[in-house]
C-alpha cells in the first residue's frame, strides 16, 4: 500500500519529474502550503471524528474526538518501559487505534509525542523520556493502519487544542507550558504552531538554568525541568523522606514508610490539606516556574502563558508562587504590559484533543483520495454495465 505522504506529494512534485524545478524546492512549497492550511483548518477542516494520542514517560491515551473537540471515548494504559524497543510502544499505539475503530468510523490519527519530531513531522528525532531515537514514527504506523497518521509534539498539540477550545481562546501569540514528567512547551503565533526551522521549537525545558545543577536525562545539567516539573517534586519529597527530616512525617505516615510510592498526586493531596512541607515544595516548584516564564517574556513577549500537565493540577498552590516570580523576574517590570498567567482548561486530555484536531488536516486529503477511490469503481460499475447492456441487445439482435 503507498504511503499516505506519497498521495499527498504527488501532485506537487508531478512537474520535477518531468523537467520542472528541482524537487527540494517543490517540497518546501508542499510543506508552507500545509503550514497556511494549518492556520485555517479549525475553518475548513472536515468535520470528522479523528483519534488523538497522548504518549508520556508515563502514560500512553487515545481518545476519538469530534470537530467541536468533545471526547466521545476514551482509553488509556501505562507506557510500556523505557528499556523495551520503539515497536512495543508502537504496537500500544495500534492496538488503542484498532480498539477504538471497532466503535467509531475514525478518517485520522494524531499522535502527540513527548520528543523531538522533525520538520516533517514524521520522524521522533529524541525523547527523552521515552527510547525514540531517530524513529520513523508515522510511517512505521501508517503501515499498519488503514487510516493517516500525523505526528507533533506533545505540547505542540496541547497548545493547539488550549487555543482552539480552551484557555487560550482568541489569543493571538500564546506560549503553553507542560507540567509532567518533564516540562515541555509550544509556540503558537496567528494560528501558527512555530516549530522552528528543524522542528524542535519550544522544549524549555532543557534550557539550562543551573549551571553544573541537577543531571537530566537529555544528557545535560541544570536543565529548567529539573527544578520545575513531576519529577522534580517528586524527588524533592523523596528526598526530604528518605532523610527522616522532622517535616516529612506526614508524608512518611501516608505511603507507610515506602518511601518509592511517594507521587505528585499524593504531594498536591497533602498540600490541599494544609501540610507545610508539600506547600512549601509546590511554593518552590512555582517559583522556578516562574523564573523560566520570564525569561520566555523576555525573548518572545507572548500576551498569555497557558500552564497545563499533571501538576497543573494544584491550581494555585503552584501557579500563586509562579506569578509572584514572574512579576519579580520580569526585564523591565513596572515599564512594560504583563502577560497573563493562567491555567490550562482541558486538563490532561489536551494533548490527545490537539492532535486529533490537528490530524483533521491530513483527514481532509484522506477523504479526497477515498472518494477518487469511490468514484473508480463507480465509473467502473457503469462501464461493466453499459458493456453487458450492449452485449445483451447484440444477443436478442
Amino acid at each position: 500500500m503507498s504511503t499516505y505522504r506519497d498521495l499527498a506529494l504527488t501532485r506537487a512534485l508531478g512537474a520535477t519529474r518531468t523537467g520542472g524545478a528541482p524537487i527540494g524546492s517543490a517540497r518546501a512549497t508542499v510543506l508552507r502550503t500545509v503550514a497556511a492550511r494549518e492556520r485555517r483548518s479549525h475553518l475548513s477542516a472536515p468535520r470528522v471524528p479523528t483519534v488523538g494520542i497522548d504518549i508520556g514517560g508515563t502514560k500512553v491515551m487515545a481518545g476519538v474526538v469530534d470537530a467541536d473537540g468533545k471526547i466521545l471515548e476514551k482509553l488509556r494504559t501505562e507506557t510500556p518501559d523505557k528499556s523495551k524497543s520503539p515497536k512495543v510502544v508502537e504496537d500500544t499505539i495500534c492496538e488503542l487505534v484498532l480498539d477504538l475503530s471497532d466503535r467509531h468510523d475514525v478518517h485520522a490519527v494524531g499522535i502527540g509525542a513527548a520528543g523531538w519530531v522533525d520538520a516533517d513531522r514524521n520522524r521522533v528525532l529524541f525523547a527523552p523520556h521515552l527510547s525514540w531515537r531517530d524513529e520513523p514514527l508515522r510511517d512505521a504506523l501508517q503501515s499498519r493502519l488503514a487510516v493517516p497518521v500525523m505526528v507533533d509534539n506533545d505540547a505542540n498539540a496541547a497548545a493547539w487544542a488550549e487555543w482552539r477550545f480552551g484557555a487560550g481562546a482568541g489569543e493571538d501569540h500564546l506560549v503553553m507550558i507542560t507540567l509532567g514528567t518533564g516540562i515541555g512547551g509550544a509556540i503558537l503565533e496567528d494560528g501558527q504552531v512555530k516549530r522552528g526551522k528543524f522542528g524542535v521549537a519550544g522544549e524549555f525545558g532543557h534550557m539550562q538554568v543551573v549551571p553544573g545543577g541537577h543531571r537530566c536525562p537529555c544528557g545535560n545539567r541544570g536543565c529548567w525541568e529539573q527544578y520545575s516539573s513531576g519529577n522534580a517534586l517528586v524527588r524533592e519529597a523523596r528526598e526530604l523522606a528518605s532523610a527522616d527530616s522532622p517535616v516529612a512525617h506526614t508524608i512518611i505516615d501516608r505511603v507507610q514508610g515506602q518511601v518509592l510510592d511517594i507521587t505528585g498526586p499524593l504531594i498536591t493531596e497533602l498540600a490541599r490539606e494544609g501540610d507545610a512541607m508539600c506547600v512549601e515544595l509546590l511554593q518552590d516548584i512555582g517559583q522556578w516556574l516562574g523564573v523560566g516564564i520570564a525569561n520566555l517574556a523576555a525573548a518572545l513577549d507572548p500576551s498569555c502563558f497557558v500552564i497545563g500537565g499533571g501538576v497543573s493540577a494544584a491550581d494555585d498552590l503552584l501557579i500563586g508562587p509562579a506569578r509572584d516570580a514572574f512579576r519579580r523576574q520580569l526585564t523591565g517590570r513596572g515599564y512594560r504590559p504583563e502577560a497573563r498567567i493562567v491555567k490550562a482548561q482541558l486538563g490532561p486530555e489536551a494533548g490527545m484533543v490537539g492532535a486529533a484536531d490537528l490530524s483533521r488536516l491530513v483527514a481532509r486529503r484522506f477523504r479526497r483520495a477515498k472518494r477518487r477511490r469511490v468514484e473508480r469503481y463507480e465509473r467502473y460499475d457503469r462501464a461493466q454495465a453499459l458493456r453487458s447492456s450492449r452485449s445483451t441487445s447484440q444477443g436478442n439482435q
